[in-house]
């Protein structure tokens, strides 16, 4: 049987009853390492656990995937993932293999940013398409993530920003060389993602638009949800930019039509620095 297990967002406690129990049957037990990171490390996971982890990168799930399948024939194998097991891709494609391969697979759910984000005050059935924020290079600095926000704006809608992760990425020498080098571990921040969002309004303006979204849009950044030094700001995109949220994980969200239920909790996490420049925004959306 292969089982995937949710860990949940904070730290190893998080796990589930059931989740746990899966864990500790297992002769295998994977911990996938590249769609997103507990506060904790391997090692006080397997404490906790009672078991010992393989951890599971991005090059090992997608070029091992057959080998972690084959033992899930003859033995139970879990495969522990951070949040919910389908918050990313790779893992519906895991399932589909396994399934083809006649192999049973069990999912135990958990709690993941995308319904953990509603601790700002937002109200989940507001929020329209997520999307992710990639980090930007001389050469390759992408907009489309700009237009689904737009989108969901002209609807109304709230936009979760999942804000970009490089583990175990390879510079393109190194990668053209063959040489198995990595660059040290990257995690966007909220003013990052901020600051990629003024961007692209300077350049539609300097393309004669006025865009959907300005330095004035009211947004959330988001810091370590789930964990006991979570941190939630509130206030205009251009405040995001400089907001201190600490370190990793940041997700980021770009309002829509607002409740006076929901501004009303906004303002328990508005940024002290500019509060009345801020509430007056967030007068202009009612």
């Amino acid at each position: 049987m292969l089982y995937l297990v949710g860990l949940g967002l904070g730290d190893a406690k998080d796990i589930t009853v059931k989740g746990l129990e899966v864990v500790r049957q297992c002769r295998r037990v994977y911990l996938e390492a590249y769609t997103s990171i507990l506060t904790v490390g391997k090692e006080v996971l397997e404490e906790f656990y009672g078991k010992e982890l393989i951890l599971a990168d991005r090059e090992t799930v997608e070029q091992e995937a057959d080998s972690i399948l084959k033992e899930a024939g003859v033995c139970d194998v879990a495969f522990l993932v951070v949040g919910d097991p389908f918050g990313a891709t790779t893992h519906s494609d895991l399932v589909l293999r396994a399934v083809k391969l006649g192999i049973p697979y069990r999912v135990v759910h958990n709690a993941s940013i995308m319904n953990a984000v509603g601790c700002c005050g937002l109200q989940l059935y507001n929020f329209g398409e997520t999307v992710s924020i990639v980090f930007w290079t001389d050469t390759w600095q992408p907009e489309s993530f700009f237009d689904k926000i737009k989108k969901n704006k002209q609807n109304g809608m709230h936009t979760l920003c999942l804000l970009d992760i490089k583990v175990k990425e390879q510079s393109l020498e190194n990668l053209m060389k063959g040489r198995k080098i990595y660059e040290p571990p990257r995690y966007m921040s909220v003013n990052q993602a901020a600051e990629q969002l003024l961007t692209i309004i300077k350049n539609r303006r300097l393309q004669g638009e006025e865009p959907e979204i300005t330095e004035n849009t009211i947004c959330v950044g988001l810091a370590r949800v789930g964990a006991p030094d979570q941190k939630i700001a509130s206030g205009t995109l251009h405040q995001m930019s400089t907001v201190e949220l600490g370190g990793p994980l940041h997700s980021m969200i770009v309002t829509g039509s607002m409740h006076p239920l929901e501004l009303e909790m906004l303002k328990l996490f508005s940024v002290d620095s500019c509060s009345n420049s801020e509430n007056n925004a967030l007068k202009r959306t009612l």
